[in-house]
């Protein structure tokens, strides 16, 4: 393996593997396909990449995920290694032209999405290539049974009967046992050799907290442990709202979602990665690619989704080794929310195939096209047009988008048109009168040479860097240019793209199906009721609660989790504790943290007083989360 190591060394800067990646890659070398299932942050990529430069030809990777695809893509080309992906949204002729440069063009690497595998002339191109190794990220979406199942993925087996003798590589975070052996099934592996790291984070204490007050124990949390957090909240408005409420109590905060553009996205990762700001407020969109070693603290302010993602976000935490927190805040009326988020939202068949006769009708595509147009899109206003609720009809453009009828990208978009509308004289008049925005104006005259004659899409971001100046700066002048009307400067922001991978056909789309929507409800109720579960058991450690959904059964108690925590309480005398509480509430009803701040004791042990005072019916909570004598 010296060869692996050296290569190791010179592209990623690492002396040693880390387990199983040696194992994965010498079972690839050794033509066996291979399951490997190693948690988030357990560098997966490095076990296909390394075994696929080490040997002549090409990796076919093949992953859902677009956004991940362009970061792998552009972090191979940084260390100048020739890969490409085809993401959505390319023409016919730009595949073939990228193919046919795959096949003369020296590349080491193509990635492609699933729905790729299903154009049959992509099919036959791939079936020319060289390949040394076929890797399937998020193998997890080929189970029916998985948390993101993709039937798409289904047509990777196909890809074996035209090369045989090919190594397969399939590669998951988080997969249980049932989609375990489904994947192996579906991808029609041989005697596979397989390779499972155990889900356990001895590191990571794993915390449920009730609170009737989630900003003020976060503020406890973060001003105990002052070190480098996440707090994962459920939409953008929160992202704002938390990072705000947390600036004015003194924690230095950045915020992060899909609708941030992408200077901001940068700017505000920048600064969490330099430890400029201590917390990092985000939804979901916040995780791809993120390598920090010592994040203390992970924080969700909302419950998961589903256990998956939760051990996955979870899993940022403590990645250098040291004890660090995960901790799930629950307040009395979270769980009827989640009921409401999750499973009240779920689209049926009837609202499925609505949303996507409308969807067509939204950018005029008529019956047997649209195959392969890309479109900018506004869910908010999609949904204010046609009177759709906004939650369920996100469900149901998500379930589209993981049938591989649309891809449905939730990446912010800021389009910005120019034109020239006077003579080119009267523009060069106007930069001798102005000469500190001649260079900008150059600049765009230069960059764009049709901008005489039509609105022309241009980037703000390439001028920034040609003339050394702030976006900010340069949109202050087009504005002024405009004010003048000199030009027509148009600005749209979007939430989204919308990609259709078919042509349209409304029922006979959607009734191809249907048949998996119904399963894929059924899951999501069952992965609700698993987080429920994980939520309310006072009975298990929950860090065995965590190992046992993903199969692992002979595990210890962690010792640190909020169970192993309440667990040692039970053990100390609590009745000094409980005549205090009950004489304090006597006299008027008190929220927790009063009686924290009155009776100085141990956090912990005031929670399991006041759980064991509520379990003998002693107090009961009132509609004002306070805590009042029966």
């Amino acid at each position: 393996m010296q060869k692996a190591e050296s290569i190791l060394k010179k592209y990623w800067g690492y002396d040693e593997f880390r387990s199983p990646q040696k194992e994965i890659i010498t079972s690839i070398l050794s033509s066996k396909d291979t399951l490997g299932l190693m948690p988030t942050g357990g560098g997966k990529s490095i076990c296909f990449q390394i075994p696929a430069l080490m040997t002549d030809g090409i990796c076919l990777v093949i992953s859902p995920l677009i956004a991940l695809m362009k970061d792998q893509v552009d972090n191979l080309m940084k260390r100048d290694i020739k890969a490409l992906a085809l993401t959505g949204g390319i023409s016919s002729d730009e595949v073939i032209t990228l193919l046919d440069n795959c096949l003369y063009g020296n590349y080491k690497f193509l990635y492609l999405s699933p729905e790729r595998l299903q154009q049959d002339w992509v099919l036959e191109k791939i079936k020319n290539l060289p390949l040394n190794l076929i890797a399937i990220d998020e193998a997890h979406c080929v189970s029916q049974w998985g948390h993101d199942f993709r039937p798409s993925y289904l047509k990777i087996s196909v890809l074996k009967t035209f090369f045989p003798s090919i190594p397969f590589l399939a590669l998951t975070a988080s997969a249980t046992e049932r989609v375990k052996t489904d994947i192996i099934e579906q991808l029609k592996f041989e005697n596979p050799a397989i390779f499972q790291k155990s889900f356990a984070r001895e590191n990571i204490a794993y915390l449920v907290v009730e609170t009737e007050d989630k900003l003020f124990k976060i503020e406890q949390i973060l001003k105990k442990n002052p070190e480098s957090s996440i707090i994962y909240v459920r939409n953008r408005k929160s992202c704002y709202e938390i990072s705000n409420q947390l600036q004015q109590l003194g924690i230095k905060a950045a915020f992060y979602h899909g609708g941030l553009p992408r200077r901001d996205k940068t700017k505000n990762m920048d600064w969490w990665m330099q430890e400029k700001v201590q917390v990092m407020v985000a939804t979901n969109a916040f995780g791809m690619g993120i390598d920090k070693a010592n994040v203390k603290t992970v924080i969700h302010y909302q419950l998961p989704e589903n256990i998956e993602n939760y051990y996955q976000e979870a899993g940022r935490a403590g990645r250098n080794g040291e004890k660090s927190f995960a901790v799930l805040l629950v307040a009395p009326s979270d769980l009827a929310i989640a009921e409401a988020q999750f499973i009240a939202n779920l689209p049926d068949n009837d609202f499925l195939k609505l949303s996507f006769i409308k969807l067509c009708n939204y950018f005029q595509i008529a019956y047997g096209e649209g195959i392969d147009e890309q479109f900018a899109f506004n869910l908010n206003h999609f949904c204010s047009l046609y009177q759709f609720p906004v939650l369920k009809t996100f469900a149901a453009l998500q379930f589209l988008d993981r049938q591989g009828i649309i891809t449905f990208t939730q990446e912010f978009s800021e389009k910005i048109t120019l034109q020239f509308i006077i003579e080119s004289k009267e523009v060069i008049r106007y930069m001798s009168l102005n000469p500190q925005e001649e260079e900008i104006i150059l600049l765009f005259l230069r960059t764009y040479p049709g901008i005489y004659e039509i609105p022309t899409a241009v980037n703000l971001s390439l001028v920034a860097k040609k003339s050394n100046k702030e976006e900010s700066k340069i949109e202050e002048i087009l504005e002024k240019l405009k004010e003048k009307g000199i030009v027509d400067f148009i600005a749209k922001n979007n939430d989204a793209t919308i990609t259709f991978n078919e042509v349209r056909e409304d029922e006979r789309t959607i009734n191809r199906v249907v048949k998996y929507l119904e399963a894929q409800n059924n899951l999501k109720k069952e992965q609700l009721k698993q987080v429920v579960n994980y939520v309310t058991n006072t009975e298990t450690c929950k860090s065995r609660l965590i190992l046992a959904y993903f199969g692992e059964k002979k595990t210890t108690e962690c010792g640190i989790c909020s169970y192993c925590i309440a667990k040692k309480n039970k053990s100390s005398d609590t009745k000094p504790l409980v005549i205090l509480i009950i004489e304090l509430l006597s006299e008027k009803a008190q929220t927790s943290r009063e009686l924290l701040k009155t009776l100085h004791c141990n956090e912990e042990l005031l929670i399991f007083a006041l759980q064991e005072l509520l379990d003998d019916k002693k107090i009961k909570i009132l509609a004002n989360n306070k805590y009042s004598i029966v």
